[in-house]
């Protein structure tokens, strides 16, 4: 691609937030790839060229819809799923419901542009749907899951040529899935820490609880309490094995990564955990989260 003339696209500012850069990012993508100049896209979305530098950098104020939504009308970019990520960055960044709806109203109704994802995105939002909501649960509270996963597709839906363009769509998506729910997940020690209700569902899969199988039950919540200190990837094939029960083959697929590579991440967790397990104390009654 012929360089662009003129001073080139600053980086994000530091400042940024990650609900913010979920959807900055992409729409700087779409920029960089359009082949445009900062010239070129202030004339057609009637912003100076200073503002829309601002804008793509995450710099000065929020930024109103209106604006973002003529800036996505250029570059091609879905607005509905755009839209739901700014709105989120918006209440985020601490910004009212009724900013945010000023801001929406002189744009398009978004739901009367909206044209639904591409096929292949629907097929696998069908397909992984209640699986990513499970695994979301081990580490968010079950009020904010459902946000976290639709505002998960949402990007999907943004990046949607990058995941087709990306060596497994699969893993794509697992990896976008992932960062939006370690975003809203709780951490301690610089590890995420499992909820309540990933305790509960261990607990209840062997109630009633006898007196003989008290002990066990006390050992087995101590053991997933170890489990935030495991390597990303052998956590989450033991969450996604241990607590929400999947196949090897479901786990696999999940991930888009060879059962091989599932069953070695599931042994080496497996040896891990035994070397650690012992001095860990049994979880507290609450579950020891501050959730």
């Amino acid at each position: 691609m012929t360089p662009r003339p003129g001073r080139k696209l600053g980086h994000i500012d530091t400042t940024v937030g990650t609900a913010h850069r979920a959807w900055l990012d992409p729409v700087r993508e779409h920029y960089l790839a359009s082949g445009q100049t900062l010239s070129d896209l202030s004339a057609s979305v009637l912003l100076a060229k200073s503002k829309l530098s601002e804008l793509l950098r995450g710099v000065g104020h929020y930024p109103r819809w209106e604006v973002v939504h003529r800036l996505a009308v250029v570059l091609d970019i879905p607005s509905w799923p755009l839209h739901r990520l700014w709105k989120h960055a918006a209440l985020d960044a601490g910004k009212s419901r009724g900013w945010v709806d000023r801001s929406t109203e002189r744009a398009p109704a978004v739901t009367a542009s909206r044209s639904g994802p591409p096929l292949d995105h629907g097929a696998l939002r069908t397909m992984t749907k209640d699986h990513y909501l499970l695994y979301a649960g081990a580490f968010l509270p079950d009020e904010t899951c459902e946000a976290v996963v639709e505002d998960a597709f949402a990007l999907l839906w943004l990046t949607w040529a990058e995941a087709l363009a990306s060596p497994d769509t699969r893993r794509y998506a697992w990896s976008v899935l992932r960062a939006a729910v370690m975003a809203g997940a709780e951490f301690r020690n610089g590890r995420p820490v499992l909820t309540q209700a990933a305790f509960d569902t261990v607990a209840l899969r062997v109630r009633p609880v006898p007196a003989d199988q008290a002990a066990q039950l006390t050992e087995s919540l101590g053991l997933f309490t170890a489990f935030s200190r495991l390597p990303d990837a052998q956590l989450d094939v033991m969450v996604l094995r241990r607590m929400c029960g999947f196949t090897y083959e479901e786990v696999s697929s999940l991930l888009g990564v060879p059962q091989a590579a599932v069953r070695s991440d599931e042994r080496h967790a497996e040896r891990f955990l035994d070397d650690i397990t012992d001095p860990i104390e049994p979880p507290h009654p609450t579950g020891g989260t501050t959730r």
